[in-house]
């Protein structure tokens, strides 16, 4: 694993409410990002905490006159296990990005799923950060492979992608 990095992100939580329903984003707990990183792909493995900021929390904890349930946003989501590539990963993948954080500002062909990334939750729960970096690793070496096999397609300017040597 050499070739690999290990990144543990923690996207602090934020209230971005405004009466403008154009600037209007909400609130939004803390995440937890594990990423694998490698020169061809990185993989991801994403939890939404969950974990609001404390006036957002007292709000949605308060019993309201449509519900007595409290503490509804306090478990934790698993949101995604997923990957961004240089290369497509299927037939006719387009490009999500002309710049990627986790590929260094290249190319990303994105995808991912929170499905995927319920049974990986479970897992890290009961055993701990070492079997989300093998999931990451295994995912990681299966996007690679897949995106070996395929042209690279159109990317979202229009424009194509260059080759990954």
């Amino acid at each position: 694993m050499s070739e690999l990095t290990r990144l543990v992100e923690w996207t602090p939580a934020f209230d971005k409410r405004n009466a403008d329903p154009k600037k209007n984003y909400g609130i939004h707990g803390m995440n937890l990002r594990f990423v694998l990183k490698g020169p061809e792909a990185a993989t991801q493995f994403l939890i939404y905490t969950n974990w609001l900021l404390k006036h957002n929390r007292d709000e949605t904890d308060a019993p309201t006159q449509f519900s007595t349930l409290t503490h509804l946003l306090c478990h934790p989501l698993p949101a995604d296990l997923g990957y961004h590539s240089l290369r497509p990963v299927y037939s006719e993948q387009l490009a999500i990005a002309d710049k990627c954080p986790y590929l260094d500002d290249r190319p990303c062909y994105f995808d991912g799923s929170g499905l995927n990334a319920e049974d990986l939750y479970w897992r890290f729960v009961a055993e701990g950060d070492a079997v989300v970096w093998r999931e990451l690793e295994s995912l990681y070496w299966e996007t690679v492979q897949r995106a070996a096999v395929l042209p690279l397609t159109v990317g979202p300017t229009g424009s194509t992608q260059e080759q990954i040597s």
